[in-house]
């Protein structure tokens, strides 16, 4: 049961469509049908994978598969050393990528807690308390300040009723709630100021609501339903990994297959084979062609590198431990990489790109304007005219524009210190009335004084239709007749604040130092036009006015009190950009990041914050929710180009932004706290949460959190990204010019007719042991210091790119000469002894490979330039790889596996030249590389 055009229906019209009523409500029995009927009021969430859909995930890959075959066909033909080996790689990397997955999204399970757990309504006639999970359509519910609105609502009756909605609306303060009204059906969901929603906390007055929407037929159930919907998609390294993965097996299958077809007739006429019958050749030739078989899976082994799917794994969370210290917290492993290609970042404002702290930044009393600086709701800030400082308490229209400010307010400003000792300062009631209790605090006032100095003793409450408030205070005490002594120390004096039209209109004087004087139409011009430029610049302005009143009127209707007022200033306030968002944005327009704001807050807010932090440029477009709904998707997305600032969004707007900007082939970062950003936060490329003022629904759909919601986290989050998939090209690019090399030395060998220089199970050990090791080394490099002077990588660049695959094949054919030249050559220093010869190739291409791990930390900078020690794991993981080589070699009860034998101090000295091969081609390769790059600089 769901009504989502209530808000454009007179009460009357629901009460009848939803045959309740507005005093009794429901009865008992009619709400238990409706509960059997429509289900309860909360959220569900489709199934989740199972175990073993999880696991079929993990060995459905093609590498993995080509890998099992392997180990199959090496267990029939009673190579088991391989055949074990090589299953353990790819059960462990099963068992990450399990562990991983089954870390499930709990995006529902945290929307369900946001539903109110109990609440208050009518059934029978009488108010009773249930779960919030038995509320059903038509129910009659009843608010109050500090409880969660339990359903969607359309309000009966309000009485100063606020909500703060900014996890659904990205409004940054509360909305005024007015039940009476009737709006158009079109109206965006900000603006809907006659209706409630699911999860939305009540921060003002009370209220009475019916029952429109429950479950998942509620704004926060739609907003559930649409994260469902989006399945989740693979990353571009995903892909990309995936893609190689395909390339490099099929090279396999083709590669082996041709090996073992010429190994197979190499020796033999195939007119002969033909003659003799196929099958009596193959029954002759059996125990040579099993041997050329065991070859052929030897070169499987060789070409496929088998780390490859547990190195990225383990590199990424590895990335992933290192981006914490950062304050990113990654909650996907794959998120890491996708963070260094990021084309685009959605932003939302409040919280984010802003404080989320209403704060008064200028004022104007007296014919004086003068702004206050201070951060957030501290206490602690400064008062200037211009670039002069300045003493409100000196000033007696500043100090009374302050104290006006302060005791005409019902917000309260609490100290309090955490178990770290850490001090902060949080507003209890009303943004806007605490951002006024800040200011007066910021001066040196204190709320308990002057209630002391000027005790309240009536109200009239704020009202949305006077727009304004009224307190009456008694004026006693000799420090109450220093606070008011301009003013003739009445015996009670009234103080009013609200809209300055309104204040205006009601004052015939206004204040110069200190005393009333008349309000000219000169002086009544120059006060609008001072709220005009207030305004302009986003700030939310409120007068204070006061009234001299010699005893407590008889009557307290407003249109007694409220009239004949002495006008004293303004407060102009805004939720203040965060300072270190201005650099943030720099360092990313530097690194060729775009920045967007996406909010639901106010055009004009939104423009000038954007342009306050320097994110909107002369150029650059702004467009509403009511725009973005008239463009179809192809027009969204011809305009993100020049898109800049969306302000007024819904959740729907946000998702369809984020797949403009991916129609356009950007890779989308899109950053939220509130429920409203989940969708996006999802349907993006990565979704990156806020920590602290972030939602639980927001972290647990999102990629990404930050741990100190500072913007400026995501830029170096973006950075470490960058630097991963940086890591992640090094060691693609270290593996497989070793496997390339491995490769054409087994190839080569059989096209020149010697023994095979590598047994499998040696190649297994290089692939796992001396590759891998360093691999993961290389995993943890710093990255190079210019990383963050380019712009972001093209998402559709492969892995391996141009000067990768150049720098591959050389370094796999100096590779090949090297060790089939040691090869040769041992051959001929031990005759007839074929073990010693591959112990001596198999050592080579070990340590080959090993010292030009320290040459592949960087692409295109030498090793020198960037310290040859200067990654202490990389010293390890070459050292304890080295140690394990030796001990293949010279502990006796190893070499039987490995068909090793112990080398002598000659034959190291002899090897020793053929170690720097391949190391000493790479560097020369970075220098043409770097050759190339300035050419290219040079010529652009």
């Amino acid at each position: 049961m769901q009504d989502r055009e209530a808000h454009g229906k007179p009460i009357e019209e629901l009460v009848s469509v939803l045959q309740t009523h507005l005093e009794r409500g429901l009865t008992r029995e009619e709400a238990q049908a409706r509960l059997g009927k429509f289900g309860a009021n909360e959220l569900t969430e489709r199934p989740r994978p199972g175990f073993f859909s999880l696991l079929w995930d993990q060995f459905n890959n093609y590498l993995v598969i080509i890998l099992i075959v392997a180990a199959l066909i090496s267990l029939a033909l009673g190579e088991y050393v391989d055949s074990v080996a090589i299953m353990f790689i790819v059960v462990l990397n099963a068992v990450v990528g399990v562990v991983q997955e089954s870390k499930a999204e709990q995006a529902l399970a945290a929307l369900m807690k946001m539903a109110a757990p109990n609440a208050q309504v009518i059934r029978d006639g009488q108010q009773i308390t249930i779960p919030g999970r038995e509320i059903v359509g038509g129910d009659i519910v009843l608010l109050e300040a500090g409880n969660y609105v339990p359903a969607d609502l359309r309000l009966v009756e309000s009485i100063n009723l606020k909500i703060e909605e900014a996890s659904l609306t990205g409004e940054s303060v509360p909305v005024e709630k007015k039940a009476s009204v009737v709006l158009d059906k079109e109206i965006p969901l900000g603006d809907r100021k006659n209706t409630a929603f699911m999860g939305t906390l009540i921060t003002y007055g009370r209220g009475t609501g019916l029952v429109t929407g429950t479950g998942m037929n509620t704004q926060i159930g739609l907003i559930a339903e649409m994260i469902q919907s989006f399945e989740a998609e693979d990353t571009p390294l995903q892909k990309k990994l995936e893609h190689l993965g395909k390339v490099l097996g099929t090279a396999c299958l083709a590669i082996c297959a041709l090996v073992f077809v010429y190994g197979l007739f190499r020796d033999t006429h195939l007119t002969d084979a033909l003659n003799m019958g196929f099958l009596n050749y193959l029954e002759i030739e059996k125990k040579d062609i099993i041997n050329l078989f065991m070859t052929a899976v030897s070169l499987a082994i060789a070409a496929v590198p088998e780390g490859l799917p547990a190195i990225v794994t383990i590199c990424l969370a590895l990335g992933m431990q290192r981006m914490i210290k950062h304050h990113a917290l990654i909650r996907k492993l794959p998120a890491v990489e996708t963070l260094g290609c990021a084309t685009v970042v959605c932003s939302d404002k409040t919280g984010t790109l802003t404080q989320n702290q209403m704060t008064v930044v200028q004022a104007w009393a007296g014919g004086k304007r003068f702004r206050i600086t201070g951060e957030g709701y501290s206490p602690n800030g400064e008062f200037f005219i211009g670039t002069e400082p300045f003493d409100p308490r000196t000033d007696p229209d500043a100090a009374l524009l302050l104290h006006g400010a302060l005791v005409c307010n019902d917000a309260k400003l609490e100290e309090r210190t955490d178990d770290a000792g850490k001090r902060s300062w949080q507003i209890i009631g009303d943004p806007t009335e605490g951002a006024m209790v800040v200011a007066a605090a910021k001066s040196g006032y204190r709320r308990s004084e002057l209630e002391q100095a000027l005790p309240r003793i009536q109200e009239i409450p704020f009202d949305s239709d006077r727009k304004r408030m009224t307190t009456l205070h008694s004026v006693d005490g000799a420090h109450a007749q220093t606070v008011v002594s301009g003013l003739g120390a009445p015996p009670v004096i009234a103080f009013v604040k609200g809209a300055p039209d309104v204040i205006l209109d009601l004052c015939g004087h206004r204040t110069e130092s200190g005393r009333a004087v008349d309000m000219t139409g000169d002086l009544r011009a120059a006060i609008l036009e001072q709220n005009r430029d207030m305004a302009s610049n986003a700030l939310r302005v409120l007068a204070v006015a006061y009234r001299p009143l010699q005893e407590i009127p008889a009557s307290m209707a407003p249109e007694t009190v409220e009239k004949e007022l002495v006008f004293v200033g303004l407060l102009g306030m805004i939720d203040p950009p965060r300072s270190e968002v201005v650099d943030a944005i720099k360092v990313a327009n530097g690194a060729g990041l775009k920045s967007v704001m996406v909010t639901g807050d106010y055009k004009d807010t939104a423009e000038a914050i954007a342009r306050d932090i320097g994110l909107l440029t002369p150029s650059g477009l702004v467009l509403t929710g009511p725009e973005i709904e008239k463009l179809s998707d192809e027009e969204l997305a011809a305009k993100v180009d020049r898109l800049e600032v969306c302000c007024r969004v819904s959740p729907q707007h946000k998702t369809r932004i984020v797949d403009a900007f991916k129609a356009r082939g950007h890779v989308v970062a899109m950053t939220g706290d509130g429920v409203n950003d989940a969708p996006a936060l999802k349907r993006a490329n990565i979704g990156i949460a806020m920590g602290i003022t972030g939602t639980d629904v927001a972290k647990q759909t999102a990629d990404m959190v930050l741990t100190d919601d500072n913007f400026a986290s995501i830029v170096e989050a973006i950075e470490q990204g960058r630097i991963i998939y940086s890591n992640i090209r090094k060691f693609v690019y270290f593996l497989l010019a070793c496997n390339v090399g491995e490769i054409l030395i087994i190839f080569a060998a059989m096209l020149m007719g010697m023994p095979i220089p590598l047994r499998p199970v040696q190649l297994l050990w290089l692939n796992l042991v001396s590759d891998g090791a360093p691999a993961l080394a290389l995993g943890l490099e710093k990255g190079d210091p210019d990383i963050m002077t380019h712009p972001p990588r093209s998402p559709s660049e492969p892995v391996i790119n141009k000067d990768m695959a150049i720098g591959i094949g050389v370094v796999g054919v100096v590779d090949a000469i090297a060790i089939l030249a040691v090869f040769y050559l041992a051959l001929q220093r031990y005759p007839g002894h074929l073990e010693a010869a591959q112990t001596i190739a198999f050592v080579t291409l070990c340590s080959s490979e090993l010292i030009r791990a320290f040459t592949a930390r960087s692409e295109y900078h030498s090793v020198f330039s960037i310290g040859v020690f200067s990654n202490r794991w990389m010293v390890w993981a070459v050292g304890v790889s080295f140690l394990l080589v030796l001990m293949v070699v010279y502990v006796p009860f190893l070499r039987p596996f490995f068909d090793t034998v112990p080398l002598t101090a000659d034959d190291w000295l002899f090897m020793l030249p053929f170690f720097f091969a391949s190391p000493v081609a790479m560097e020369l390769l970075k220098v043409y590389f770097r050759k190339q790059t300035t050419g290219t600089m040079q010529t652009a």
